[in-house]
């Protein structure tokens, strides 16, 4: 499953955890990523595959996951990057785990291991935004110490069609 965990496969009580980077892995986290990011279904599986690709070579776009019973049971996309505001820190861009394996200490295992990432990283900081609505996601957060510290703003823009990509 591409580069290893940590310089090697991690299991935890028999849990494996690894890295996402192979074109077969990127495929097999798309139905999955689907449930957090339903918008994805509009995508193809290459079309999906093409976007991660793009994150990881442009953004530092990193996938983990953990794997039970032979199938992904959570995965998590994050990013070491920094800023004014916040300095270094370590952004969780995706964390889900699948709705049929909820309540197995998954979501809790990749968190444990982004927590270590960032301190590997020297990050000063943890960042995550959370759709209001996911009250379930809330409480985890908040039960892994995170604080409420601001509101995140956000406006669509139509393209300009007389413009040139």
């Amino acid at each position: 499953m591409g580069r290893q965990l940590l310089d090697k496969e991690s299991y935890v009580g028999g849990i494996r955890m690894a890295f996402v980077v192979g074109d077969s892995d990127i495929v097999k986290t798309f139905s999955l990523m689907q449930q957090l990011r339903p918008a994805l279904a509009e995508l193809t599986e290459d079309e999906y595959v093409t976007t991660i690709k793009r994150l990881q070579a442009h953004y530092g776009y990193q996938m983990v996951a953990v794997a039970d019973d032979g199938t992904f049971a959570s995965i998590a996309g994050y990013r070491i990057t920094e800023s004014l505001a916040w300095n270094k820190y370590l952004y969780i861009d995706d964390l889900i785990t699948d709705q049929n394996k909820r309540s197995n200490g998954f979501a809790g295992l990749l968190f444990d291991f982004l927590l270590e990432e960032a301190k590997r990283n020297h990050c000063q900081q943890i960042h995550l935004d959370s759709g209001v609505h996911r009250h379930v996601a809330h409480r985890f957060y908040l039960n892994k110490r995170f604080d409420i510290t601001c509101h995140h703003f956000q406006m669509n823009i139509e393209p300009d069609t007389t413009i040139e990509k």
